[in-house]
């Protein structure tokens, strides 16, 4: 993997993991799939190994992105979801040609098409968003606390309180910052 460019952020599920590929989206955006060759690296880590990419297929990843980006959003706050956002997420949906499998230590693992093109990939990801979206798994779809991030992820925790998409990066960010407000002003008030 290329070392030029930022870590992956991964999460437990593949949908907003791949949402994630865009992060801080209302700070300083940090794309973390610039080139086709990154979202190849993705995919590869993701368990969606596929041989190369387009810059076509590039683009189409991005759109299909910011569809579920878009979709899980207003799932989360109640809105209705956007047509064409729910239209993208349907089409990549259908043109794969992916297969779920069983290994021998009873887990899931996808297989893509023996050409393993990215479309392939693509359909997995729409489809784990679709079943996010839906409702159809045990979770609450929420937006991060952090004012720069918003990203949408999927919260599991028992209470479903969950604030923040990864406490190792904004929720530590948002201690630390409220740690040192803390620390400002009890340094004022000590005469």
């Amino acid at each position: 993997m290329r070392t030029e460019f930022p870590d992956f952020r991964l999460g437990n599920v593949l949908a907003t993991s791949f949402t994630g590929t865009l992060s801080e989206r209302r700070g300083n955006p940090v794309e973390r799939i610039p080139t086709p060759q990154r979202l190849v690296d993705w995919l590869a880590v993701s368990g969606l190994a596929v041989d190369s990419c387009t810059t076509a297929q590039l683009d189409r990843a991005r759109e299909l992105r910011e569809s579920i980006h878009a979709a899980a959003t207003a799932a989360a706050i109640g809105n209705a979801l956007p047509a064409s956002a729910v239209q993208v997420i349907n089409d990549c949906s259908v043109q794969g040609r992916a297969a779920a499998i069983l290994t021998p230590e009873g887990k899931r693992r996808w297989r893509l098409s023996s050409a393993s093109c990215v479309e392939d990939a693509l359909s997995v990801i729409a489809a784990d968003a679709i079943s996010i979206i839906a409702g159809e798994r045990d979770g609450k779809l929420a937006l991060c606390a952090s004012p720069t991030c918003q990203a949408a992820f999927f919260d599991t925790s028992q209470s479903r309180t969950r604030k923040w998409c990864d406490m190792n990066t904004c929720g530590n960010r948002q201690k630390k910052a409220r740690f040192n407000a803390n620390q400002r002003k009890n340094s004022g008030s000590v005469k």
